[in-house]
């Protein structure tokens, strides 16, 4: 998302089609890109794919300075692909997550200040962020039924 390219004015990847059945991309152009090899770069296993012939593609300023176009495909990134087709096709969901769920963690972060942890450590960070979304609920709670309804909910509860 973040390619030199594109803001050269030349094709990203997200201008080549990933072709699962033939482990290959398709540039703009129509031409193939076949797998060429495997490497290793910061513990993941990334792919490479090199188009056979540039040299005589009319588009080929377009697309690499070198001479030939490479793409770089993480082992994993069907799985990316995949989510971002079910966020592509659920708009709505998507909408309704943002108004229901993240507004709550933008606010619990201002409430931690900085949005980082003080403590250290899973177990304590899992506490810390456990008395957090406790304040949250009771704010909330406080906010909707008001304190004096809370408190006779919580009477009920513990009778």
């Amino acid at each position: 998302m973040t390619s030199n390219s594109k803001a050269q004015g030349r094709y990203s990847k997200l201008d080549f089609v990933y072709i699962a059945k033939d482990n290959a991309y398709r540039c703009p152009a129509g031409q193939s890109l076949g797998y060429s090899h495997s490497t290793i770069e910061d513990g993941m296993n990334i792919h490479v794919y090199i188009a056979s012939d540039c040299t005589t593609c009319p588009q080929k300023s377009q697309c690499t300075t070198g001479k030939q176009r490479r793409v770089r495909r993480w082992e994993h990134e069907g799985v990316l692909d995949t989510m971002q087709t079910r966020i592509d096709n659920s708009r709505d969901k998507m909408k309704l997550r943002r108004c229901t769920v993240e507004h709550v963690f933008g606010t619990v972060k201002s409430w931690m200040g900085s949005g980082h942890f003080t403590m250290k450590g899973l177990a304590h960070v899992g506490t810390e962020i456990s008395l957090h979304i406790l304040a949250y609920n009771m704010r909330r709670v406080m906010a909707i039924l008001g304190i004096t309804d809370m408190m006779k909910a919580m009477k009920i509860i513990r009778a």
